[in-house]
Formats: structure tokens, C-alpha cells, sequence
């Protein structure tokens, strides 16, 4: 059953890598030609610093994603998982953000290149909501408030409400 689970996900990365290897040369090369035939004032400056970078991710993507077999033929490895969430699916979430911006700096002009900035911004709110996250998840370990809202925090709802009508604490005494 674990090798019929290596199989698919090595299928499943091997398409999408040759979907994503395709439409990034498509979109590459659609913008050198671009360049080339319209010699608009279009720099290649912001091209280099911006969409150059990720195809160090696509390759990046490609090198532990990719299966690898056996000289005959078997799977030896099926590569990570390019679904997984965190630091995968942000560089899918940039590689296809840039691919987005290429498509607009030819459809458009150089200025589509602002677009890019979306992404500084992206990894800003995710850092924040981050922290935010492990800030409220930390709340509770340094203390901060009393014994006694400690010990409530911990009864449930009923339990409170029977102590409130007083009738909640078993008392333990001579019987007689």
C-alpha cells in the first residue's frame, strides 16, 4: 500500500513540475520575444532582479520534488511532497504571483513590475499573523493572573455553575 502511495505522488510531481516548467518557458521566452520585437523602453533590469529569482525556486522546486528511479526502472524515491503547506506553498504562492506579473509587464508595460511588491507584503501579514498566533498560544504558560482564575479556567461550565448555587463541593465529615 506505501508503494502504491510513493507511485501516485511521484506521478503527481512529475506533472505538475512538466505543467510548471511549461508555462514558465512559455511566459519567459513570450517576454524576451516581446522585448526583442517591440523595443519599447522596456528594461530587462527589473526582469533579472524580479522573475530570475524564482526560477531558482522553480529548479529548487524541481530538485526535491522530482522522483527518482532505479537504473531498472524502479521508484527509488518519490520526492517530497509539492503540495505540502509552509515554505512549499509559498514558493508555489511566488512562482505563480510572478508568473501573474509577467504576464501583466507584457500585456501592459514595466509598471506591472509594482505588482511584485505584493509579495514582501504577503510574507509581512504571514510573519504577523505568525507570531500573533504563537503569542496567544504562549498567553497561558507565563501565568499573569490569579490562583483562583486559574482553577476556574479549568472547571467547566457546569461545574461553575453548581458552585454558584452551592451545591457543587461534596463535603467530607463525621456523619452522625
Amino acid at each position: 500500500m506505501a508503494q502504491k502511495a510513493a507511485k501516485t505522488l511521484a506521478s503527481r510531481n512529475a506533472a505538475v513540475l512538466k505543467r510548471t516548467h511549461v508555462i514558465s518557458a512559455a511566459l519567459h521566452l513570450l517576454f524576451l520575444l516581446l522585448h526583442q520585437v517591440f523595443q519599447r523602453p522596456r528594461s530587462l533590469k527589473p526582469y533579472f532582479l524580479l522573475a530570475v529569482p524564482t526560477l531558482l525556486i522553480e529548479f529548487y522546486l524541481d530538485r526535491v520534488g522530482r522522483p527518482r528511479y532505479t537504473d531498472d526502472g524502479s521508484l527509488r524515491s518519490a520526492g517530497e511532497d509539492l503540495n505540502a503547506t509552509g515554505l512549499t506553498e509559498y514558493m508555489w504562492d511566488v512562482l505563480y504571483w510572478t508568473q501573474g506579473c509577467i504576464v501583466a509587464v507584457c500585456l501592459f508595460n514595466d509598471r506591472a513590475w509594482w505588482l511584485w511588491a505584493v509579495i514582501p507584503l504577503y510574507s509581512v501579514y504571514l510573519a504577523y499573523t505568525t507570531i500573533m498566533g504563537m503569542k496567544k498560544g504562549f498567553a497561558g504558560i507565563g501565568g499573569g493572573g490569579s490562583e483562583e482564575e486559574d482553577l476556574n479556567a479549568t472547571k467547566s461550565k457546569t461545574q461553575l455553575k453548581k458552585e454558584k448555587r452551592g451545591g457543587g463541593k461534596v463535603k467530607y465529615g463525621p456523619s452522625g
